[in-house]
Parts: C-alpha cells; sequence; structure tokens
C-alpha cells in the first residue's frame, strides 16, 4: 500500500488525452494503487492487497483494444510520461437509464496527486466531451466520503438510489449521484 505524503508529489504541465491500448500497464498501476489508498478500512485489507496488476493490466488492455465503438471513451492525465490518473465514461448501465443517459464509470488517480487539481480536469473533460447538459450518473461507494465530496463540488447529487455491490466478498452500499 502506497505509504507517502499524498501532496509531495510535484505535477508540472498537465496533459489530458485519449487513452490507447499502449496505456493499459500504467493505468493498471494506478488503478491498484488508487484502490488500495482510498478503500483503505472501507474494503478488506486482504482483498486490496491481493489486487493483481498482470490480471488489471490484462483487462485494461481488452477495454481499450475496443476502443469507443462500445460507447465507452478513457482519458488519461499525465505529467510528461508520467501517467497521473484515468477518467472512463459510456452509456449507462442503469435499468432506469434514458436514451443518452452516460455514466461515469472510473476516475482514479496515483495517491501521490490527490489535491492537486489532476481530478478536477479529467472531470472537466468528460463534463466537456459528453456534452455541458448531458445527463451523467456515477456510483461512489457510501463510506467514500472524500469522493462524494469531489462530486458534489462538481455538480452531481445523489438521486435516492442506492445498491449493495460485492467488493472483495463483502456487500458494500454504494449511491448514485447525477448531474444534468
Amino acid at each position: 500500500m502506497w505509504q507517502g505524503d499524498p501532496m509531495a508529489e510535484q505535477i508540472g504541465e498537465l496533459t489530458i488525452r485519449p487513452a490507447g491500448p499502449a496505456d493499459a500497464g500504467a493505468i493498471a498501476a494506478v488503478h491498484i494503487r488508487s484502490w488500495q489508498e482510498a478503500y483503505a478500512g472501507i474494503v478488506s485489507a486482504s482483498y486490496l492487497a491481493s489486487l493483481d496488476a498482470t490480471a488489471r493490466t490484462a483487462t485494461w488492455q481488452g477495454y481499450l483494444e475496443r476502443g469507443p465503438d462500445d460507447g465507452v471513451r478513457t482519458w488519461i492525465a499525465q505529467d510528461g510520461v508520467r501517467l497521473l490518473g484515468f477518467a472512463s465514461v459510456g452509456p449507462s448501465r442503469d435499468e432506469d437509464a434514458r436514451r443518452g443517459d452516460l455514466e461515469v464509470y472510473s476516475i482514479y488517480l496515483d495517491p501521490g496527486t490527490w489535491g492537486h487539481g489532476v481530478a478536477r480536469e479529467l472531470m472537466r473533460t468528460l463534463i466537456n466531451e459528453s456534452g455541458e447538459q448531458t445527463p451523467l450518473t456515477l456510483w461512489v461507494l457510501a463510506a467514500n466520503e472524500r469522493a462524494r465530496h469531489f462530486y458534489r463540488r462538481h455538480g452531481f447529487q445523489p438521486d435516492g438510489v442506492e445498491r449493495y455491490e460485492d467488493v472483495g466478498g463483502e456487500d458494500l452500499l454504494e449511491v448514485r449521484y447525477r448531474r444534468g
């Protein structure tokens, strides 16, 4: 698990661009580090320790090789060649979704970059690329207060829908947020 000071990293010029298959390994590494830090105390430590970079890389490779043809778009934030974070959006998977509703599938950062505006820029990109008036939903663990606060700052509000999601063998409460 990452143990450094989350404010310690310096970020140079931030670039946001569409992700490609060559980014799969770096995305997987950030995905795992972010989960291990953000979900510590929420998700079991043994599950977080078991997250496998090889398997996660293969999963991301498959997603990114399909490209935007499946309606899912992923962007990465980088400083030079260093991947700082990523975000994905695609058609809503909710049963009550209306045609054209989109869902933020993921937004994760390397924990060393938290608090430096990287997530803000990724969220702005998702919103701008999706269309300012396009309805967006996302699911967030109810216990993840940091993320919930971030989403509220970007115009998302809980819409009253909740569900339990199996994460590492535990049923954890998720709350749906909506914007637009």
